[in-house]
């Protein structure tokens, strides 16, 4: 620490010290001196943020739609660009992108029979929200759907999922060349999936709505007197298959700066080949009541007052859709506060800029919450007090098409990111309530929580209680669920390390930093009823009437997200611990091999008979570019090898993490005493803090996930829903039964930990020298 920052904080320190609650604790990975010096910073940078001033830039950002791509964003761009240069951040510049973008140009759906139906494809105005009126609302539109014109039947798909196809083949529909109507949720899945899903069955198109037994009048009060979905909604959102690659679909994985080369889009694996359209369920109403066709299953059955049916060939109708996808501009601006003592050694801040429509949750209220906290940093700069670490902070351009600006940014960066970056620590929507949701690598976890002990929450307990309560009241919620469903529940006792949430999947822009380039990650949110999602009325008026009318959960987001920046900026040792960590991959080994029925011992075949079987109908060739074969549940695999080579030994991984677990366990009791002996020195403390960044790195297979080489991430991945998926690799191939790819996952999780282990014993070394 510099003697001018360290006289600055010591005096402000002393000068607000009878202000300061009591907190005698250390904070983890700093000496008790400097843990005195960080909760006298914090609490100066606390103070800084304001409930009026997150409502005025709540405004600036939701005024007008801003989709991606749009004059308005592009103006965005350019007005936080010009904000955090009177903020005082270092390096402010716009980064420009030439991406394959999406855009509509027109939308037509009209039922031809059995009765006549032209559908609204709008949202109608409410009297109580003026901007709902606004002229630059655009009608229904899926992102990335391809343009085209087809009259066809339609048939009810549930959601959408590949199960509910078998659902229809044993009842004798097909739906090759017709138009399947499926919904969001009931369960979760990406709408990305549900395209891709109806496009390898041979679908002409696809439509999906919203019914209110997710997100309506089923729920409770709809928009403008309550929180959840009106008739009208319409859920926008692109179907990019992102889950196979994200980004650019012209540059897998390199960015798209000058000069790059690029793939036609006819091969580009991200790219859909089929029509797609969101509906309100005011549309898509008036084709369910009038399907024929076998009565729907009873968990098929949603809000709506009418029989649903699957339907097959009496409801026809005439789409139309014109889209206006190319190459366009998307604009990521990045700023920086200057680290004062190690300043190529980063702490990666983020939240992407585009919406749907006006973003009033999805993102503009990270939005907002992200400009104060700059705001708060860059006064703290201009004060002489700097981070030890630089502050890089990215407002993102087209997350909600492909996860487009941090990809992008990411490929660009990923070798200087991998030799100095920290962590990502992301923030997409800042709140629509008042849960508390954190989520990081289990290595980050515990200093997350203690993070969460250092800031108050609007109910007036500390921020660590109400998530506690929060995850508790969750928790209950499951058992009771499946009490009355019959599903399994752990009833494992609650712990501190219950809170955190470390199964990471994807659809937000943190994806690039841990799946590609390999650094740990945190996102923060806050939450609560919101069935407005994508849609116009995700707005000014909703998020100051249901979603946070005092904008207090805005500034408690600005809070918290700088103050887990600034103790991953000035930690004397950065705060992982890969005990945790270890303990956390021991559960997903355990959970696989409980899932599947595999024995962890050496020698041990796995029973065929038990495991997840495939599909008894062929699966379409996949037109996307990734293997052909099964893709239930979200993934895609190799062909099965044959039942005699089944053989899957996962003894050996189960030894290493023991391994691991035990270096990381002796790495920590020696970090600790380091910290409590007083000033570390620099040459070792960047030692130990570069080989700690490194482990995250390891984790990393250059040849990436079977059949998804993009995603090299070893422990965390992703299912083509965007759920989460532990141990990709391995999972696939073992859900697959193909037992000669699983076994050669296992060799390659085997060796990381090895070789993670071997690292910290190293580092635990140096940290032992007397």
């Amino acid at each position: 620490m510099s003697f001018s920052r360290y006289l600055t904080i010591a005096l402000y320190f002393f000068s607000c010290a009878n202000t300061l609650p009591a907190q005698t604790s250390l904070i983890l990975g700093f000496t008790p001196a400097h843990s005195a010096h960080e909760i006298a910073l914090e609490s100066k940078f606390k103070s800084i943020p304001t409930p009026d001033e997150e409502r005025r830039q709540h405004r600036i950002f939701t005024q007008e739609p801003h989709v991606a791509g749009s004059k308005r964003n592009n103006e965005l761009a350019d007005y936080i660009a010009a904000e955090w240069k009177k903020q005082g951040l270092d390096d402010v510049i716009i980064r420009s992108y030439d991406v394959y973008g999406t855009n509509p140009k027109s939308a037509s759906l009209e039922m031809i029979a059995p009765t006549h139906y032209q559908a609204t494809l709008r949202e109608a105005a409410l009297d109580a929200d003026p901007d709902s009126k606004n002229p630059a609302i655009s009608g229904a539109w899926s992102g990335m759907s391809i343009s085209g014109e087809v009259t066809a039947p339609v048939v009810y798909a549930h959601s959408g999922n590949p199960e509910d196809y078998d659902l229809l083949r044993k009842n004798g529909i097909s739906v090759r060349g017709k138009i399947v109507l499926v919904r969001y949720s009931n369960p979760y899945s990406y709408r990305g999936f549900k395209a891709l899903t109806a496009q390898r069955e041979g679908a002409a198109a696809i439509l999906i709505y919203s019914d209110p037994q997710e997100d309506g009048y089923k729920k409770g009060k709809v928009d403008p007197d309550g929180p959840w979905g009106p008739e009208y909604h319409i859920q926008r959102g692109a179907i990019t298959y992102d889950f196979m690659v994200p980004g650019d679909p012209l540059t897998p994985g390199w960015a798209s700066v000058p000069g790059a080369k690029r793939i036609p889009i006819e091969q580009a694996t991200s790219a859909p080949k089929i029509m797609a359209l969101p509906l309100s369920w005011h549309d898509a109403k008036p084709l369910l009541e009038n399907m024929d066709g076998p009565l729907a299953p009873e968990n098929w059955g949603g809000g709506l007052p009418i029989q649903y049916h699957l339907g097959g060939e009496r409801v026809k109708v005439h789409l139309k859709i014109e889209m206006d996808n190319g190459t366009q501009p998307y604009y990521v601006v990045e700023g920086r506060i200057r680290g004062a003592e190690l300043p190529d050694e980063w702490v990666v801040l983020g939240n992407h800029r585009d919406a749907w429509v006006f973003g009033g949750v999805d993102p503009s209220s990270g939005t907002a919450s992200m400009m104060e906290m700059t705001r708060a940093l860059g006064k703290l700069a201009k004060e002489g007090m700097r981070p030890r670490r630089t502050l890089v902070v990215c407002s993102w351009d087209g997350e909600e098409v492909g996860l487009t600006g941090s990809t992008e940014w990411g490929e660009q960066f990923a070798d200087e990111l991998r030799s100095k970056a920290v962590a990502y620590i992301n923030v997409d929507e800042a709140t629509s309530g008042p849960n508390f949701h954190g989520q990081a690598v289990a290595s980050l976890a515990p200093m997350l929580v203690e993070t969460s002990r250092s800031l108050q929450d609007p109910s007036g307990k500390s921020l660590y209680e109400a998530w506690k309560a929060t995850v508790e009241r969750e928790k209950e919620e499951t058992k009771q669920t499946a009490a009355v469903t019959g599903a399994s529940y752990s009833g494992k006792k609650f712990t501190d390390t219950d809170l955190a949430d470390t199964r990471i999947g994807s659809g937000s822009d943190h994806t690039v930093f841990l799946n590609f380039v390999g650094m740990p990650v945190i996102g923060l949110q806050f939450d609560g009823d919101y069935g407005v999602y994508h849609s116009a009325y995700d707005d000014f008026y909703w998020m100051n009437h249901f979603g946070d009318p005092g904008y207090k959960y805005h500034t408690l987001m600005s809070q918290l997200w700088g103050v887990t920046a600034l103790r991953l900026a000035n930690a004397d040792l950065l705060p992982f611990d890969f005990a945790s960590y270890a303990s956390n991959v021991r559960q997903f080994v355990n959970e696989l091999a409980s899932q599947n029925k595999l024995v962890i011992l050496s020698g041990v075949r796995a029973p065929r008979s038990e495991a997840r079987t495939q599909s008894k109908d062929p699966v379409q060739a996949d037109t996307t570019g990734g293997p052909s074969g099964s893709f239930r549940q979200g993934f895609v695999s190799s062909s099965p090898t044959a039942a005699s080579d089944t053989t899957l030994d996962l003894n050996g991984i189960r030894k290493e993490i023991d391994n691991f677990e035990d270096a990381g366990k002796r790495l920590n009791e020696s970090l600790s005493r380091k910290l409590a002996a007083g000033p570390i020195d620099p040459q070792l403390a960047f030692t130990l803090n570069h080989g700690m960044m490194q482990v995250e790195r390891n984790w990393l297979n250059p040849d990436g996930i079977p059949g998804r080489p993009w995603f090299k991430h070893i422990l965390y991945g992703a299912r083509f829903t965007y759920a989460h998926l532990e141990l990709p690799g391995l999972t696939e191939a073992v859900e697959a039964q193909d037992w000669r790819t699983a076994k050669q996952q296992a060799e390659i999780l085997q060796r990381a930990l090895e070789m993670n282990t071997k690292l910290l014993n190293e580092l635990n070394a140096d940290a032992t020298k007397p």
